[in-house]
């Protein structure tokens, strides 16, 4: 058996499990019923808005790639944006590496590419961690020292990205701070700290350019909005108005995005589920209302992958086994044309 047969396996019994548990106790026709009553309108209104975080996520990347953001048209950075969320459907989640070659195809340095997507997974990380808090602090039975422990997370999240903007623009600052520590805690050379942290002053580097950095996360926030708007109006769909609506949809999509980052996983199918009913519970929803929102929510946003990845791909003329190999073309007309479209 090979090693790649091996990590689908693993892959699907993961899957499996995590089904298991998301599914435990749950009356599946029940869940099947719901899911076919839904509101079709609402089920349109969230299909647009996560159209949208594409969308506003193709903004928010070019803008990253600085001068070469500039050449690419914004059709093809979604196009490639929607191509890696399809395949990052797939075990290994592979779409950022295929991101990376992908733009080189059109001129982009792969090492400009990873860069730029260091910093997206920096700010996306930071934005989670900060709505988790402050859905964590509004639960309504949560304890007074909880509450606080997660507001204090928030605000903690926000000063350690301030400090290492400011590091990443005065990097002799961080290195001083680590050769003090270093002096004093002598064990910690055996771990190559200094090599660790210029890694991360180097992905933090283009957020030390003012307008880069405003530009980054004014289209963040923009972007997690979108994500926000496409949960909100699939509980509308299924009548599930019981509840604090945007606490559900806060907490939602914060788990949501910390199932999605388990890359031993078919789909993310059973962990996001899981998530989804986590935080359907915590806000008083039925089980089986949770559950049956997980999948709604999920089969929209593997649809809307698969569409708009599809579309990607035939916009930009690339088979799916080439974008996932960076089989380059051979005419190289991607670097000429690129620039010239709207």
């Amino acid at each position: 058996m090979g090693r790649r047969t091996a990590f689908f396996i693993i892959s699907a019994l993961v899957s499996a499990l995590f089904l298991w548990l998301a599914l435990r106790g749950i009356d599946l026709q029940a869940v099947i019923d719901s899911i076919r009553q839904a509101d079709i309108g609402w089920i349109l209104v969230s299909a647009v808005f996560a159209f949208g975080s594409l969308v506003t996520r193709a903004v928010r990347w070019r803008g990253l790639l600085g001068d070469y953001g500039a050449k690419l048209s914004l059709r093809t950075t979604f196009s490639i944006i929607g191509i890696t969320f399809l395949i990052n459907q797939l075990p290994l989640r592979a779409g950022e590496v295929a991101r990376s070659l992908l733009a080189a195809r059109y001129g982009v340095p792969v090492v400009t590419a990873a860069t730029s997507i260091v910093v997206e997974r920096i700010l996306d990380t930071l934005l989670v961690v900060v709505l988790l808090a402050f859905g964590l602090s509004r639960l309504p039975e949560s304890p007074q020292a909880e509450t606080s422990a997660a507001a204090l997370v928030g605000v903690a999240a926000v000063v350690a990205f301030v400090v290492l903007l400011i590091f990443a623009r005065y990097p002799h600052y961080a290195h001083n701070l680590l050769t003090w520590f270093e002096a004093r805690l002598t064990f910690l050379k055996r771990f190559n700290l200094r090599r660790l942290l210029d890694n991360v002053l180097e992905g933090l580097q283009p957020l030390t350019n003012g307008p880069r950095l405003i530009h980054a996360l004014v289209w963040t926030l923009i972007a997690w909005g979108f994500s926000l708007a496409t949960l909100y109006p699939l509980l509308l769909a299924l009548n599930i108005t019981n509840v604090d609506v945007l606490l559900a949809t806060v907490l939602g999509i914060t788990l949501a995005s910390f199932s999605i980052a388990l890359p031993v996983s078919v789909a993310s199918i059973g962990p996001f589920e899981g998530a989804i009913r986590v935080a359907g519970e915590a806000v008083g929803m039925q089980a089986a209302a949770a559950v049956s929102l997980g999948f709604l929510f999920h089969g929209l946003s593997i649809l809307n992958y698969a569409i708009w990845g599809t579309v990607g791909l035939v916009t930009l003329g690339v088979s799916l086994s080439d974008a996932m190999s960076g089989k380059p073309e051979g005419s190289g007309d991607e670097v000429r044309g690129s620039s010239g479209e709207n």
